[in-house]
């Protein structure tokens, strides 16, 4: 893999409950509405679970993601491909927070930045 090691971990307050940041993360036809613009694969099941393994793009940079633990409060993805390493979620009632890890070319923590921004205006536009 080309690039260099990044590491971030970021959390934000956020005006939504436990169960709106689960379903906003878990739910891959919810995810998608706030994460662009990455694409996730088509075909995506209702809900992420452990054991999925599914392809997202960032314009042509693919990245293979391997869900490793889906629970009520967290989140853990294996990252292959554009980013190697790993993604983490956790969340809880008006907060949300995300560690990443990983080699790339691409500025992790600009993305992971964005990411938290866009996902806060989405559940507070949807609160």
């Amino acid at each position: 893999m080309w690039g260099s090691f990044q590491n971030s971990e970021l959390r934000i307050e956020v005006e939504a409950s436990a169960a709106a940041i689960k379903d906003s993360l878990l739910r891959p036809e919810q995810m998608q509405k706030w994460l662009s613009p990455q694409r996730l694969a088509s075909g995506m099941p209702e809900q992420l679970h452990s054991g999925l393994t599914f392809t997202s793009w960032i314009g042509p940079v693919a990245i293979e993601h391997q869900v490793e633990v889906a629970k009520p409060n967290c989140l853990r993805l294996l990252l292959h491909g554009g980013i190697d390493g790993f993604h983490e979620w956790y969340w809880g009632e008006g907060w949300v927070q995300s560690r990443i890890e990983g080699v790339s070319l691409l500025p992790i923590n600009l993305a992971q930045t964005l990411g938290l921004l866009r996902l806060r205006q989405f559940l507070t536009a949807n609160s």
